[in-house]
């Protein structure tokens, strides 16, 4: 038996299902994980009694597990803005500005870029995936630094709508 808090709960004794008050036991044992369980206590729990076997998890509570919440607006990039667009992160994994380490990034901030053109890299179980604007525009911004941990659809950069070039 585990708990999500840092509170030692006592093991329950071996149930002896020969015993003629074994059901009994097997009876407070459940009662004493389902208050557990409400207090937010108990995480996993098994049961055996003969050859009956039963298992329940619960949850974690919402405090104790990591939640992914939504940015506040301020750390949203400028992709609301009229005439901007996101190029988004296409897989979970580490994204590279260039091609190898050393090298010149692929963009910087205020390049004007292409359709199809490649502006990144991000890695994933050691394969090398090319990121790469969806239509032309100008960098405003880069969203993520060399090397950074990205997670699927992550905004990576801000780019200007460039008209001169069909999308």
């Amino acid at each position: 038996m585990s708990t999500g808090a840092d509170r030692a709960v006592p093991a329950p004794r071996p149930v002896d299902a020969q015993a003629p008050d074994a059901d009994s036991r097997v009876e407070a044992v459940c009662a004493s994980a389902l208050r557990m369980a409400a207090t937010g206590g108990l995480t996993r729990l098994s049961i055996r009694h003969g050859e009956v076997s039963v298992e329940l998890e619960w949850p974690q509570p919402q405090s104790a597990a990591p939640s992914a919440q939504a940015a506040p607006a301020s750390e949203l990039p400028a992709c609301a803005a009229p005439g901007t667009t996101v190029v988004v992160s296409p897989m979970v994994g580490t994204f590279h500005r260039a091609p190898e380490p050393g090298a010149p990034p692929f963009v910087a901030e205020g390049d004007r870029v292409r359709g199809g053109q490649q502006v990144g890299i991000v890695e994933a179980m050691k394969l090398m995936n090319p990121v790469e604007a969806d239509r032309a525009g100008r960098v405003v911004s880069i969203e993520v630094t060399d090397g950074d941990s990205v997670e699927y659809d992550q905004p990576l950069l801000v780019l200007a709508f460039d008209d001169t070039e069909p999308k």
